[in-house]
């Protein structure tokens, strides 16, 4: 077929029009690394394990601005899309024995109240799932708060309800030393088997006044009391895996997290490099054995620089973070994985790429390299979360409506 010169002409012009709106359209298509930045702003995040209360304790800074410090202020949770923080109240295991958790507990939750009190329109405390949703609408940072450590319960039921009228929304039961509730994963003496009798009591108690159980920390055992007891979903606030980091009981495996599952629970992926690849929990061992055997120094932070000089540290990778994501998915699908950063809890372990509250667009550009869909990402960054939150809300509301059991009091161990 031949043409005439003015239908070849017509034809060249109808090529570069489509040639350049298609050059135009992709110049409009936003990049991955823009979608991600638009899902960060646009939905909400929530993560479920940031410890500012003990770092301010430890080392106070206002976090309403830019901080020198630390992994967490205003700003820069605002550049990241971080909407709903759940502050750790953090009670050392120490206390356990010498006393006082009860009332570090309290005060770490008073400066909690104290950030609002002094920004209140840029934060604002969260008691219920519906209080999130309507926080991040306004724009404030919507604050909740978990107490990492059951150690200030000491013993006695009452002081449950206390905290829950405080602000708690989950409690962590133990944290690196067996307590009077439960085995700890990190400690060898496991008292209880799982879970003591007062700590099998507080499980129904937290179903009961709408409190979700957490079960990092845990040994392997107490965990499967937990999820046999309750008849809630429980979570894990800030866990990684045992099938990516072999023999660390502090992570979880796949047969637990398919029991997680099916109580309907969540896993949070912890960011820190020790809980994401074995090369950096191996050098947190091995960094231990070498303080102790220099007789365990008093400026500790001057030996570990001078050590990481020596032995530099194995950062984990964001893709490594994301691994974790995949394994879960994998394994028991997309509703039942979050977001449990540890920011501000794991020190200077945080993988490239993950440094602090700004970053969490970073991890959701991976997520859409990798071929989520943002309704899926969606679940990861709060779905999930708010969806164990109403389950958790629903029973104690219905539970209301009945008489509840008597539960008894203890001493502790």
């Amino acid at each position: 077929m031949k043409f005439s010169p003015s239908m070849l002409a017509v034809l060249l012009c109808s090529a570069s029009y489509s040639q350049a709106s298609t050059i135009a359209a992709a110049a409009a298509a936003p990049s991955l690394a823009e979608r991600a930045q638009q899902i960060a702003q646009q939905q909400m995040i929530i993560d479920t394990h940031i410890d500012v209360p003990y770092r301010l304790q430890e080392d106070w800074e206002d976090v309403t601005k830019a901080t020198k410090r630390g992994d967490f202020d205003y700003p820069r949770a605002k550049a990241g899309g971080l909407d709903a923080p759940f502050m750790s109240i953090y009670i050392p295991a120490s206390y356990e024995k010498k006393g006082g958790g009860f009332l570090l507990a309290n005060q770490l939750i008073d400066s909690m109240e104290a950030l609002v009190g002094r920004a209140p329109d840029k934060f604002a405390m969260a008691y219920t799932s519906a209080d999130l949703e309507q926080h991040t609408r306004a724009g404030k940072i919507a604050i909740a708060l978990g107490m990492e450590n059951g150690t200030p319960l000491e013993g006695k039921l009452a002081n449950l309800q206390h905290f829950y009228d405080r602000g708690i929304r989950y409690i962590t039961l133990a944290h690196s030393e067996s307590n009077h509730i439960a085995d700890s994963s990190y400690d060898l003496r496991r008292p209880w088997k799982g879970l003591s009798p007062f700590g099998k009591d507080v499980v129904v108690a937290m179903n009961n006044i709408g409190m979700m159980i957490d079960i990092s920390h845990v040994s392997d055992q107490a965990f499967y009391q937990v999820v046999a007891l309750s008849k809630t979903p429980v979570i894990a606030s800030h866990s990684s895996l045992r099938a990516l980091v072999p023999g660390f009981e502090r992570n979880m495996d796949d047969d637990m997290i398919r029991a997680l599952a099916k109580n309907g629970g969540v896993i949070q992926i912890n960011f820190g490099s020790s809980f994401v690849v074995s090369q950096a929990n191996q050098w947190g061992l091995q960094y231990k054995a070498a303080y102790a055997a220099a007789g365990k120094p008093a400026d500790e932070k001057a030996f570990e620089t001078e050590y990481k000089k020596k032995h530099p540290y194995p950062y984990a990778s964001l893709e490594q973070v994301l691994d974790h994501i995949d394994h879960v998915v994998k394994l028991v699908g997309i509703e039942h994985v979050g977001i449990g950063s540890d920011y501000d809890g794991v020190g200077d372990s945080l993988p490239t790429g993950l440094k602090d509250v700004s970053s969490y667009p970073n991890l959701i550009e991976g997520m859409l390299k990798r071929g989520y869909s943002e309704a899926d990402i969606t679940k990861v960054l709060s779905g999930n979360m708010l969806r164990v939150m109403r389950a958790v809300e629903h029973y104690a509301a219905n539970r209301l409506k009945k008489p509840l059991p008597v539960m008894r009091e203890s001493g502790g161990n």
